[in-house]
């Protein structure tokens, strides 16, 4: 057929394309295959024990019969009264996994939730909670996610950060025969400069080499806490520096609600998950690692859903006492129901919780999200398979996969944390095979070939 350019006229523009359209590849992989937590549970070094998730599940079981025991009741709370039959199905798969694995991912806290303590104290806490981690890793105790969470690496507390982190480790793995917990991250809070992350990551490195682990092993996860991680001094974007400056350790980055508000001189009485400037710094987090495959995550509700009243011994409280609990818990669940949805309406699909009183309504508000859109999604991924399905036999390009792996990726969201059943997924017309393959361009290959 005639044509009329030269075949080599631009070999040389067309190779240098394709060497910048790898680099974008290589800096933009996709969303990972790998599950995201929904949440991560804070809580102090000081308390934590092994048993720690099942007895959180336990405390949550009870706050749920306690103060919702029937569907209708969680219904009050949240807001559900039009729609009874999804307050049934989701409070049956709320009990239900707060029953089988109540916490996704926990966070060992030497921060804020840890306070003030002595460097004896200090010392002594990173051992034993090592110890606890090794005995739940030796008896599959724990979460599938876990971590520490350090203290910052600022002048006064870097010393005291790298420390406690090098307890815990080096304690860890003496009485773990050389493992790592699955899915094990180290947590570097109120980062202001890719410093501070460059050093973690090289003494992540160094403490590799020291202990036995296989180079790369320990992640990080950062937190964004200052408006100094969104813009540094000289005006440029801070959040691309902070993640390369991980040298590929970083697989999350944590919204920090109160410190970043704090920090913004916004006052306490609006320092809440909705607030804009939160909203703003979260969708320039969005901005900075869409596609990077990088985990992001909300903040926390800091109002916890805590009865007023408790009976003393031999006593019992009066109604208008039961009532009043009532009122406070139902009011902190509808509030945290309220926050998580705001979280999952803007993307970010994991936040922080406090208090065990709040995972019925973490699990409430991400079941409800996923099932209120999922018959919508199923039907938009059955006709994006099949559509490009057809593209492919007929020798198109089809060159959306990364939408098609949006919604494949709901599914895969929504069957890990227990809102939707592998049965419910196949209502978009993939098996559960291509389900397992965790891809829309292996699903699409495996269809040409059939």
């Amino acid at each position: 057929m005639k044509r009329s350019l030269p075949e080599d006229l631009f070999q040389e523009a067309i190779d240098s394309l394709r060497a910048a359209n790898q680099d974008y590849s290589d800096h933009y992989p996709g969303e990972g295959s790998g599950r995201q937590p929904v949440h991560t549970v804070y809580g102090g070094a000081q308390l934590f024990k092994a048993e720690a998730a099942r007895k959180l599940g336990d405390t949550a079981l009870q706050t749920l019969r306690s103060f919702a025991p029937e569907p209708a009741d969680l219904a009050a709370a949240v807001g559900w009264e039009a729609d009874p039959d999804l307050a049934r199905v989701v409070y049956r798969r709320v009990v239900e996994k707060l029953e089988r694995e109540p916490v996704e991912d926990f966070r060992i806290d030497f921060e804020d939730g840890f306070g003030h303590r002595s460097n004896q104290e200090e010392d002594h806490h990173a051992v034993r909670a090592a110890l606890e981690v090794a005995r739940g890793l030796t008896s599959g105790l724990l979460p599938p996610f876990l971590g520490i969470r350090v203290k910052p690496l600022n002048s006064d507390l870097l010393a005291r950060s790298l420390r406690t982190l090098d307890l815990f480790l080096t304690a860890l793995l003496e009485n773990s025969q050389g493992k790592l917990p699955d899915n094990f991250v180290v947590t570097l809070p109120k980062v202001p400069v890719p410093d501070q992350v460059e050093f973690l990551a090289k003494a992540l490195a160094r403490l590799e080499s020291a202990l036995g682990l296989a180079s790369q092993s320990l992640k990080m996860e950062l937190m964004v806490e200052l408006p100094q991680a969104i813009v540094d001094h000289r005006g440029f974007a801070n959040l691309p520096l902070l993640f390369e400056a991980a040298q590929g350790r970083c697989v999350a980055l944590h919204f920090g609600t109160y410190d970043y508000t704090a920090s913004c001189q916004i006052t306490a009485a609006y320092q809440e998950m909705t607030h804009p400037a939160c909203d703003f710094a979260k969708q320039m987090m969005q901005v900075a690692f869409s596609g990077r495959g990088v985990w992001l995550s909300d903040g926390a509700t800091n109002v916890l859903p805590v009865p007023p009243h408790r009976a003393g011994p031999g006593s019992e409280l009066t109604p208008r006492q039961q009532e009043e609990n009532r009122e406070v818990v139902h009011r902190a669940w509808g509030l945290h129901y309220r926050h998580i949805r705001h979280s999952l309406q803007g993307g970010f699909y994991q936040g922080w919780d406090l208090h065990p009183g709040q995972l019925p309504t973490r699990y409430a508000a991400v079941y409800s999200f996923f099932l209120e859109n999922q018959q919508a999604a199923a039907e938009r991924l059955r006709n994006f398979v099949e559509k490009a399905a057809l593209a492919t036999l007929v020798g198109d390009i089809f060159d959306d996969a990364a939408t098609g792996q949006g919604l494949l990726n709901f599914f895969l969201r929504g069957i890990n944390c227990g809102a939707i059943t592998a049965a419910e997924a196949t209502a978009t017309g993939l098996t559960l095979e291509e389900l397992r393959t965790r891809s829309f361009v292996q699903i699409l290959r495996g269809r040409e070939r059939s």
